[in-house]
């Protein structure tokens, strides 16, 4: 469904609500806004717009907290098992070799899953309309 913007500096152009949870998600994971899916959602590494320049959702109200960093650690902690599973049983390394091995792999990853983690959980806060979003969805039209 497209839908005009409210911001008059882009009048006359429209934007498609996503049509499930998942593709909002995904927008939020792309770092793209989870409305409209074209403009970036942040400006600073994670410190994101306060409205989006093309489909104007104010997206100021939003408060990831910490849920992010969990989440980057829940991920993280699962694809690293088997990694470090495998080099605690295939190879004979020293207890520094490991940790020099694993705690660099584990810094970068966390690192690397921040962003896309806090894309995600405000593209879940604005799919659910919770902290001062509201509610948009693409009406059921087959009933």
């Amino acid at each position: 469904m497209s839908l005009p913007t409210d911001n008059p500096d882009t009048a006359g152009k429209a934007y498609d609500l996503p049509g499930s949870f998942a593709r909002a998600l995904w927008r939020g994971v792309l770092c793209k806004c989870p409305r409209c899916g074209e403009a970036k959602l942040f400006r600073r590494w994670l410190k994101p717009v306060d409205t989006c320049p093309n489909c104007s959702l104010d997206i100021s109200g939003q408060r990831a907290d910490d849920l992010p960093a969990y989440v980057g650690i829940f991920v993280t902690g699962h694809l690293l098992a088997p990694v470090i599973i495998a080099l605690v049983t295939g190879y004979t390394l020293s207890p520094f070799a490991l940790l020099a091995i694993i705690i660099p792999l584990a810094l970068v990853m966390l690192i690397g899953l921040l962003q896309p983690s806090k894309g995600a959980v405000i593209a879940l806060q604005w799919w659910n309309g919770m902290h001062g979003f509201r509610k948009e969805r693409i009406e059921d039209r087959s009933t």
